[in-house]
């Protein structure tokens, strides 16, 4: 009984010390810490994402992301997401480093309709999965599919993303479900991007807790 009581004690302390912890990426009225990159220099990012409540809107055109000025390793990250009507593409992109394009090279958690849990590997950064490596080619962009079928909910309908990156491994839950995993990653930092990527999207509740 007093070994019950310790071990929920020192849950508790970490707990709360994880939630002392964590870093809003979004803060629920500015996007103060977030660069933005649109294929189309002409449009101004203003007339793509903004802030509609609490919640970021994203217009999915032109293609383009908006990225966190931070580098970030050995976190988790959480976010919701939706469709307000027609579903469509998207995607969390983790590590993104280099130049600027579409895409940069990073680790994108897909979030198009059907495919949420879906890693690519853009551009470079590799990671074994299912025993396999995967990944690891500049120029190019390979896909690694989730391990289930589609748990995400309808349109309207408000989904999470709570991605696990520790060192070397990259977990990806999808409402609470462990749709991927992978060891072996070559790129273990970087930053955190949303995309736009065809349709209207929205994003709130985006933070992350650090792993020591």
């Amino acid at each position: 009984m007093k070994k019950l009581l310790l071990m929920l004690l020192v849950f508790v302390i970490v707990v709360s010390g994880c939630s002392r912890r964590t870093t809003k990426l979004y803060d629920g009225n500015s996007l103060k810490g977030w660069q933005f990159y649109l294929a189309d220099k002409a449009v101004d990012p203003a007339d793509v994402w903004s802030i509609r409540g609490d919640v970021v809107y994203c217009t999915g055109t032109p293609n383009g992301y908006m990225q966190t000025t931070g580098w970030y390793s050995d976190y988790i990250l959480h976010l919701e997401w939706r469709w307000p009507a027609q579903p469509g593409n998207s995607g969390v992109l983790l590590h993104t480093t280099g130049t600027d394009k579409i895409w940069p090279k990073s680790i994108e958690c897909q979030l198009q309709s059907g495919d949420a849990g879906d890693f690519w590997l853009i551009d470079g950064p590799g990671l074994k999965a299912n025993g396999n490596f995967a990944g690891g080619i500049q120029g190019k962009s390979v896909n690694v599919k989730k391990k289930h079928p589609s748990n995400e909910k309808p349109a309207g309908q408000w989904n999470t993303y709570d991605i696990y990156c520790h060192g070397d491994t990259i977990k990806c839950y999808v409402n609470g479900l462990l749709q991927n995993q992978g060891t072996d990653l070559t790129d273990t930092s970087g930053r955190i991007a949303l995309q736009s990527e065809g349709v209207p999207v929205q994003f709130r509740n985006i933070y992350i807790q650090p792993i020591k």
